[in-house]
């Protein structure tokens, strides 16, 4: 799964290993939701939300993803 995790760390200063304590985890389970190599649970990706004050959707799909799956959810709506 596609995510701006690398790049939030970096904007937030902060290291895997901090990372993975804030979350809980080991520090190998972030490098691969990083990497893209693991999916995180949904208690996961909104732990990883709430760190870094963004809609997990921002997180794990970027905008332009988001912003299709918004319009695809409303079109099956209608």
């Amino acid at each position: 799964m596609k995510n701006r995790l690398r790049v939030l760390r970096a904007e937030h200063e902060i290291s895997q290993a901090e990372l993975a304590d804030l979350l809980d985890v080991s520090r190998q389970t972030v490098n691969a939701v990083e990497a893209g190599r693991h999916d995180p649970s949904l208690s996961l990706a909104f732990r990883f939300a709430a760190i870094f004050d963004q809609p997990v959707e921002e997180i794990f799909l970027g905008m332009n993803e988001a912003r299709e799956a918004v319009k695809a959810t409303e079109t099956q709506t209608k």
